[in-house]
């Protein structure tokens, strides 16, 4: 929490006095009544004490005091609020290495179904287009609102040979850039999410697109999808497909993304609902002024009606 005028917190140097003065009277007023009056007798005249009751008028109030001194100092906080609108692109690799089955059913399937239940899950003022890629790239959905049709797209997608990673960073920079021309306001955050299970062999470099996605100001998260472990057969030879993680997380470090890396479908669900609560939100700075007031009155209302109440006087 920031204060915008911090010289008013000096108010609490008073309150803090007017507390300290109530502590000592109390016991000052206790010493006295124990020392001219005998405790049967004090029993007789006084069975019922006040207790709790005695002080809880005077710590509202001095709550009360408090919170207003706090507003006065005007502090703000940092909140998170939902963006209104982004651009979103969902990069997915379809190379025949992501029919690979170390994750059930298999990679491809696992990744169509998590990436299905994100896009779906987004706030329905974003515009999310779809890109896949193996050796060359192809824009599956053009950024809509429409959500569902997004998602059916990943339905039978086409798989084919070769990992095209820079060139699908290009080609939805692409997209964000034709959304942006469209859009009346510039300030549109966008994000890339791309999901890859490969190592970049063809087009052009992972670092050459991190060049122009931080030129853009688009950050880039990345999903290493699958284990060490992964094979396909392609004509009848067993090949191994091991996840490139390291290239993949460079390329959300040097954009400003997250680096993510998932080993099955459920560990994928949770990337794609953590990736879904930090793009749907930023954060702003807001003034609770207005919030201390009111719970400063409240406790001064609360303050009074408990000190009528239980002693027929004000605090």
């Amino acid at each position: 929490m920031d204060l915008l005028a911090p010289l008013w917190l000096l108010l609490l140097l008073p309150l803090l006095a007017l507390a300290v003065t109530y502590v000592v009277l109390q016991r000052r007023r206790r010493r006295y009544a124990v020392r001219f009056a005998s405790l049967p007798l004090l029993e007789k005249v006084a069975p019922e004490q006040p207790g709790w009751r005695r002080h809880a008028p005077a710590a509202a109030f001095v709550l009360a005091l408090g919170a207003l001194a706090l507003a006065a100092a005007r502090p703000v906080v940092d909140v998170r609020v939902p963006h209104e609108r982004a651009t979103l692109i969902v990069a997915i690799d379809v190379s025949r290495s992501m029919q690979a089955t170390d994750v059930e059913p298999s990679r491809m399937e696992a990744a169509r179904q998590a990436a299905a239940a994100f896009i779906e899950s987004l706030p329905e003022t974003f515009n999310v287009g779809l890109v896949t890629f193996s050796g060359a790239t192809s824009v599956v959905a053009t950024p809509t609102t429409d959500h569902e049709a997004v998602a059916a797209a990943l339905e039978g997608l086409p798989m084919a040979n070769s990992t095209a990673i820079g060139e699908a960073v290009f080609t939805s920079l692409d997209q964000v850039a034709a959304m942006a021309r469209g859009e009346e306001d510039v300030d549109v955050p966008a994000r890339i999410v791309l999901l890859s299970d490969g190592t970049n062999t063809t087009g052009r470099s992972p670092d050459e697109a991190a060049i122009a996605a931080m030129e853009a100001a688009v950050p880039v998260s990345t999903i290493a999808y699958g284990t060490q472990d992964g094979t396909v057969e392609i004509q009848g030879n067993i090949v191994p497909v091991p996840v490139d993680v390291e290239a993949l997380a460079g390329l959300a470090e040097d954009t400003g993304g997250q680096a993510y890396t998932a080993e099955s479908g459920d560990e994928l669900a949770e990337v794609y609902d953590d990736i879904g609560s930090s793009i749907g939100w930023r954060t702003e700075s807001r003034e609770i002024t207005p919030y201390l007031s009111a719970a400063g009155f409240l406790l001064g209302l609360a303050a009074g009606a408990m000190s009528l109440r239980w002693f027929a006087r004000l605090p």
